[in-house]
């Protein structure tokens, strides 16, 4: 019996002795300049509005806990119809830039964005991409993995005669992307399985529906496998490889992150109640 608790001790100092700490090198990444521009055209509103802010922030490196905001930018957007001008001002000194005064984006009209930061310029076009209606959502009773899930059944019509890419947003953080290769003209039904463990019921979340180009759609894509969709959403943290359509006018090889796009956009709320 002496023997066995002599034995035991032994590999308790043995395996004790072998453990040892490993530091791992992570290597620094040059930041990149991050702009997010996702302008959303709320089109079904009487009056129509437009959230326009221009979002600038640096990349990290994989562990770090923030994202480093810009302020000492020059933002402004050009009607290219008009060219008019339109200057951006970061209000708050958060990195988030609105237009000193506030426009409704027009149809059929490509806008420039530009960005001077660090005293080299990056631009970016967009025209404004036609959407659609949210038509109903409800709330189901079915769970996919958990029973902590909750079924949205959302149904909305499809635009006839043109290739309509979609980008559906749940409540703050929670994305679904849907092209009408299947439902092109028709009514569309579906369920989307909402999950956040913080939230105390009864509650109202808010569905936004964007219309997108076919580009951007593929673009978010990509983004939402790469990034995920949680930790402040997609754009909390985008991939260094992943390329938009805003460029650096001065330095190539100093390519940004971001995106610049302008959609129409539908709101629905919904409230949301516990069902035994």
């Amino acid at each position: 019996m002496k023997n066995v608790k002599i034995i035991i001790v032994l590999c308790i100092i043995l395996f004790a002795s072998c453990e040892k700490v490993v530091d791992i090198d992570v290597p620094s990444i040059e930041p990149k300049l991050i702009i997010d521009a996702s302008f959303e055209v709320l089109f079904s509103e009487s009056p129509v509005v437009a959230n326009t802010n221009v979002k600038l922030s640096l990349s990290a490196d994989y562990f770090d806990d923030e994202i480093p905001t810009v302020t000492n930018a020059i933002v402004t957007l050009t009607n290219l119809s008009t060219n008019t001008i339109i200057p951006f001002v970061d209000t708050n000194a958060n990195g988030s830039f609105s237009p000193i005064n506030s426009f409704i984006p027009e149809d059929d009209t490509e806008y420039e964005l530009t960005v001077i930061y660090n005293n080299e310029t990056y631009k970016g076009k967009a025209t404004k991409i036609k959407s659609t209606v949210i038509d109903n959502i409800t709330q189901g009773d079915e769970t996919f993995f958990s029973e902590d899930q909750i079924e949205l059944k959302i149904l909305f019509s499809d635009n006839e005669n043109e290739e309509n890419y979609y980008i559906f947003k749940v409540n703050k953080n929670n994305f679904v992307n849907i092209d009408d290769t299947y439902f092109n003209g028709s009514n569309y039904n579906f369920s989307y399985f909402y999950e956040d463990e913080k939230m105390e019921l009864p509650k109202e979340i808010d569905i936004k529906l964007y219309g997108v180009s076919k580009d951007y759609y593929t673009y978010f894509a990509i983004l939402s496998s790469q990034s995920g969709e949680s930790g402040g959403g997609p754009f909390q943290s985008i991939p260094s490889s992943l390329l938009g359509n805003i460029v650096n006018t001065t330095n190539e090889d100093n390519f940004p992150l971001g995106y610049f796009h302008i959609a129409e956009t539908d709101t629905y709320t919904i409230g949301l109640v516990e069902k035994k």
